[in-house]
C-alpha cells in the first residue's frame, strides 16, 4: 500500500455525514449474525479503537477500517459488540454499520441502551471475503445517573508527534481506574517536516505525514491517521472513554473565528475552507458526538453529568466565537524601545474592549444556563474543560529578579521577555488574559449560579495550580493546567534559571504553583467534598524507556457556599 495515496494528497472525500447503527434482528437464529455481502478486498484495524462522550445510557464508539486499497469506493460491513467482560463473552449489545469512503472509512456508533455507571468492553468486526477481521478490545464506562461515587480524570494536551514518543499516553493506557480522559486540545499539529518540531522529528525518525503543512481535507485526514497509528496513543484510547475538545493546532496555530496566525490566504486559500476541512477530519477521526442539529459544524461545546459529583463543560474557544488575535509579537514588531510603553497602553485598551469574546454569545448563554442547571440540581462541582490559561498571569520582572549573568544567558523568546516584563502586563494574549471582559462575564455567571469552578487547562506545555480571582479580589474557583504530552514548555527555552517557576508564582496572585519543565499528565479526583490534582511527569520523551513520577499534589475543598484556596498536599 502506498504511503501517501493520491486521494489523500488531492484532498478528495465526501462530507461528514453521520453513521447510524442498527440492531441485528430476525436475520438468523444467531443474534450476532451478519448476512450482508462481505467486502471483496482485504482490510484491517490499523488505528485501534476508541470511545468517548459517555452519557448515563450511551457511549460513542469509534474505529477506522483500513482497506488494502484506500482508493476503493466499496463500503465495508462492520459490526460492533459491547460486553461486560474483556473476553467479550457477556454480550449486552450488538450493532451493524459500515465504513465508507465518504468518512475516510472511519466509523462512529452512538450505542444506546447501556446501564448507568457501568464498565463495558467493546470490539469491532469487519466482514471481508477472507473472513472476519476483529479489532483490539477497548474499555469504556457510562456515567453514573446519580450518587456520590468519586470521579477520576486523566487530563492531557499538546501531543506534537515529532517532538518525542508518546510515553505519557502509554502510561495512561496502563491505568484501569479512570472514569474518563480529558484531552484539552492540540491532539495533532499542522506543521510540515520543516516546521515546529521538525528538527527533533528528523533525529527520532518521527516525521510528520504528509511532509508539508496540512491544509486540505485529505491532508488533515492523513495527519490524524498518522497519530492514531501510534501504539501508545491507541493504548490510551482503549483504556477509558475520552472527552475531547480542540485548541488551535487541530486547524492552525493561534486560530480564531475568522483566521489564524498560521494561515496565509495568499498561498493557503480561504480560511473558511481550511477550517471546515479541519473540523470535518476531526469529527471523522475522534470519538466525539457530532454537534447538535441547528448548531454550527464547529460548535462542539457540550456537557456531561457525573452523578451528583460534577458537571463537565467541554468548551470550544477557537473556531466559533473567538475575536481576532492580538499578539505582542505583531504589535511591538519594529517599535522603538522608548515607544513601547505608549504602544503597550494602546494595545491594552483594545484588549480590554467589552466586545471581545472568547466563546461567543451563543456559547456564553449556553454555559450560563448550564452552570445554573448544574448547581440547582445539586452537583458538587462545575468543571470547565478549557483550552487556554484562565488565571491572570504576568511575567516576573526579570530585570530585577535575574542576575546580569542570567539575563545575558537568555536567547530569542526569553530574551525578548526580559524588557517586556518591566511593564507589569500579561504576556500571553492568546489566553483569557487577552479577553478580560469575556473572563469577567464568565466569573459573573459562575457567581450568579453559585458554581464551584474547577477549570482544567492545556495549551502552555507547563503545569499550573491556580486560585482564580475576579477583579474585586473574590475567589471564583481553581485551575489545574496540565503540561504537555510532548510539546516543549517555557523551561526548555530558559537557560540557568532553576527557580523560574517560583518567580512566576511570586509575581502573580492567581498562581500558587508553576512548573515550566517536563511532560506528563494531571490526575484529577473529585469527591463530594474535595478535588485533588496529582501532577505526573515522565522522565523522558526521547526514549521509549521511561519512568513516571508524581511531582506535586494540590487540594481544594467545599466550604460553605464556596471552596477553599488551593493547598499543597
Amino acid at each position: 500500500m502506498s504511503k501517501y495515496s493520491r486521494r489523500h494528497f488531492l484532498g478528495f472525500g465526501a462530507g461528514a455525514a453521520g453513521l447510524a447503527a442498527c440492531a441485528t434482528q430476525g436475520a438468523s437464529d444467531n443474534p450476532l449474525a451478519d448476512n450482508r455481502p462481505a467486502f471483496a478486498g482485504e482490510a484491517g484495524f490499523d488505528h485501534g479503537v476508541a470511545s468517548g462522550d459517555p452519557l448515563s445510557d450511551r457511549v460513542v464508539f469509534w474505529t477506522r477500517i483500513t482497506p488494502s486499497d484506500e482508493d476503493t469506493t466499496t463500503p465495508i460491513p462492520v459490526s460492533l459488540t459491547v460486553a461486560r467482560d474483556r473476553e467479550m463473552k457477556a454480550i449486552v449489545s450488538h450493532a451493524l454499520t459500515e465504513a465508507t469512503p465518504g468518512r475516510d472509512f472511519t466509523v462512529k456508533v452512538d450505542a444506546e441502551g447501556l446501564e448507568a455507571g457501568t464498565e463495558y468492553f467493546y470490539q469491532f468486526t469487519a466482514k471481508t471475503a477472507a473472513g472476519d477481521v476483529t479489532s483490539p478490545v477497548g474499555r469504556t464506562k457510562t456515567l453514573a445517573a446519580s450518587g456520590s461515587a468519586p470521579v477520576k480524570f486523566a487530563v492531557i494536551s499538546c501531543s506534537n508527534f515529532p517532538f518525542g514518543y508518546f510515553n505519557v499516553y502509554d502510561e495512561i493506557g496502563k491505568r484501569t481506574d479512570l472514569d474518563a480522559v480529558l484531552h484539552l486540545g492540540d491532539y495533532i499539529y499542522e506543521y510540515g517536516v520543516d516546521g515546529y518540531g521538525g528538527t527533533i522529528g528528523q533525529e527520532l525518525d518521527r516525521n510528520h505525514e504528509p511532509p508539508m503543512e496540512i491544509v486540505t481535507l485529505g491532508d488533515y485526514r492523513m495527519r490524524h491517521a498518522q497519530y492514531k497509528r501510534d501504539p501508545m496513543l491507541q493504548a490510551a484510547h482503549a483504556a477509558a472513554p475520552w472527552l475531547c475538545t480542540w485548541d488551535d493546532h487541530e486547524s492552525a496555530n493561534n486560530a480564531y473565528r475568522t483566521g489564524a496566525e498560521n494561515h496565509q490566504p495568499e498561498t493557503e486559500g480561504n480560511w473558511t475552507d481550511r477550517k471546515q476541512a479541519a473540523v470535518q477530519a476531526y469529527l471523522e477521526w475522534m470519538p466525539v458526538r457530532d454537534p447538535q442539529a441547528g448548531r454550527a459544524t464547529g460548535a462542539i461545546y457540550r456537557q456531561f453529568d457525573f452523578g451528583d459529583i460534577a458537571t463537565v463543560f467541554c468548551l470550544e474557544s477557537r473556531l466559533t466565537g473567538r475575536s481576532d488575535e492580538i499578539s505582542w509579537g505583531a504589535e511591538l514588531a519594529g517599535v522603538e524601545p522608548d515607544a513601547i510603553p505608549t504602544k503597550a497602553t494602546e494595545v491594552m485598551q483594545r484588549v480590554q474592549n467589552e466586545s471581545r469574546t472568547m466563546l461567543g454569545k451563543v456559547q456564553e448563554d449556553w454555559l450560563d444556563k448550564g452552570l445554573k442547571r448544574s448547581t440547582s440540581s445539586g452537583k458538587a462541582w462545575q468543571v470547565l474543560a478549557n483550552q487556554v490559561i484562565m488565571a491572570e498571569v504576568k511575567p516576573p520582572n526579570l530585570v530585577e529578579t535575574l542576575t546580569p549573568e542570567q539575563q545575558a544567558a537568555q536567547e530569542s523568546y526569553v530574551a525578548a521577555m526580559i524588557p517586556f516584563s518591566q511593564l507589569g502586563l500579561p504576556f500571553n494574549l492568546d489566553a483569557w488574559d487577552g479577553f478580560p471582559a469575556a473572563r469577567d462575564r464568565l466569573y459573573a455567571s459562575a457567581e450568579a449560579a453559585g458554581a464551584r469552578l474547577v477549570t482544567v487547562t492545556g495549551d502552555t506545555h507547563t503545569a499550573w495550580a491556580n486560585t482564580l480571582h475576579d477583579r474585586s479580589g473574590a475567589q471564583r474557583g481553581v485551575e489545574f493546567g496540565c503540561t504537555s504530552v510532548t510539546s516543549p514548555g517555557l523551561g526548555e527555552y530558559v537557560n540557568d534559571v532553576p527557580n523560574m517557576g517560583e518567580l512566576f508564582a511570586d509575581a502573580n496572585r492567581d498562581v500558587d504553583w508553576y512548573d515550566p519543565d517536563g511532560h506528563g499528565y494531571t490526575l484529577v479526583t473529585l469527591t463530594a467534598d474535595t478535588v485533588t490534582s496529582d501532577f505526573f511527569k515522565a522522565s523522558t520523551i526521547t526514549d521509549k524507556a521511561y519512568s513516571m513520577e508524581k511531582v506535586a499534589t494540590f487540594v481544594t475543598a467545599r466550604e460553605d457556599d464556596g471552596m477553599t484556596t488551593l493547598a499543597k498536599a
